[in-house]
């Protein structure tokens, strides 16, 4: 069915043609709303923080011989992916 819409000084045809094409408006696909982005940057800087802390206590801590280096350069590792992905969060595309 379709509905034809008068305007002054246009055809109908031409309004029936402008209806048409916006009744085909999609919403954008790649939109992520305000309030999840505000969680991701949350729990990630959470999440950096504490990899971080962790890194460098650990690094101390194998300088001094009590564990092996292994662990802390991953959680340094885990905490500069986080600092990344903070980055892309808050900046946008």
């Amino acid at each position: 069915m379709h509905v034809r819409i008068p305007r002054a000084g246009g055809r109908a045809g031409d309004a029936l043609r402008y209806a048409a094409l916006m009744a085909d408006i999609q919403k954008r696909g790649s939109y992520t709303p305000r309030r999840v982005r505000a969680d991701r940057a949350y729990k990630l800087a959470v999440a950096g923080s504490v990899a971080g802390t962790a890194g460098v206590v650990g690094l101390v801590l194998s300088f001094v011989g009590i564990i092996g280096a292994g662990l802390p350069v991953i959680a340094l590792i885990v905490a500069a992916i986080c600092f990344f992905l903070f980055r892309v969060t808050v900046n946008g595309r």
